[in-house]
């Protein structure tokens, strides 16, 4: 996470936003011999109704403390939708703190009996899409859903979930997004840096879309997924927090084709679990009770 490494989460965040609005997007004539995608540092400022040489201050980390006015005025410069106008505010509002002890991430035990009893595809996550735990419905649904998977580093790196996923581009900028969003502040959290890490060296993927700066919330939505054994299935999702942790669980539309190919896929991971306990049992060198 260099940007955050460097202290200047704000300009880095300007800066990557601006070169994400082309001067027909804001209202301007192109012009010949741009150097930069996007717009100009001179060009925002005088949108924003700010001097050039302020926003290059706030670019450049010189100044850290713009009034809510400036960074409303560049929001809409921008061209941020809420979410995004809220991060850039936070970003100004960020000071300096104590390093947080953290705690691990616990899954609690009611939530264990809980994904023991949803006939649903059910798991738990973390903060940084590392799976805590899950129930036979999800693995049935994706073995990269079995506990000490990371969800984000299976899509970006397994070829499998890549063709699991019917629109993988917009998967992949959902997922990164709603990681940014997540971390923050929390930019020393051992875990984020560890993850962001990894994927920077190991995705170029990762490399561009992190470069956005792009922020989102995942919560609900609907997907479409290719099973290898039951094909397509549209799924609802659902995110429950529960203490530190989010339940996350999968549902199709009652009666619908994709009900009746869960329900296929249940039966199908109900028998071949059954088949594997037989088979231990089978195995079992201890001598039979008469």
């Amino acid at each position: 996470m260099k940007d955050e490494e460097s202290g200047n989460r704000l300009g880095s965040y300007l800066r990557a936003r601006r070169e994400l609005v082309s001067p027909a997007q804001a209202g301007l004539p192109p012009g010949g011999n741009r150097r930069v995608p996007g717009l100009r540092r001179e060009e925002v400022a005088l949108l924003a109704g700010i001097s050039p040489d302020y926003y290059l201050r706030l670019e450049r980390g010189r100044d850290k403390n713009p009034s809510p006015q400036v960074l409303e005025s560049l929001a809409r410069v921008l061209q941020l939708d809420d979410i995004e106008r809220t991060y850039l505010l936070g970003l100004a509002a960020a000071r300096p703190r104590a390093p947080r002890r953290k705690r691990p991430e616990h899954v609690p035990a009611r939530v264990h009996e809980l994904l023991a009893h949803l006939q649903i595809p059910a798991f738990v996550e973390g903060r940084a899409f590392d799976v805590l735990a899950s129930n036979p419905m999800a693995v049935a649904l994706s073995p990269r859903l079995r506990p000490g998977q990371n969800r984000l580093r299976s899509l970006l790196l397994d070829p499998e979930e890549q063709t699991f996923h019917q629109d993988w581009t917009k998967a992949t900028a959902d997922f990164i997004a709603a990681l940014r969003t997540t971390i923050g502040d929390d930019t020393d959290n051992p875990r984020f840096v560890e993850l962001v890490g990894e994927l920077a060296l190991s995705s170029q993927r990762f490399r561009i879309l992190w470069a956005r700066h792009d922020v989102r919330s995942l919560d609900g939505g609907t997907t479409t997924v290719h099973h290898p054994v039951v094909g397509e299935l549209r799924l609802h999702r659902d995110k429950l927090p529960i203490d530190d942790v989010i339940l996350v669980v999968y549902y199709p539309d009652k009666d619908s084709d994709s009900d009746e190919k869960l329900r296929l896929l249940a039966a199908l991971s109900h028998t071949e679990s059954a088949g594997t306990a037989r088979g231990r049992r089978a195995d079992d060198p201890r001598p039979k009770t008469p």
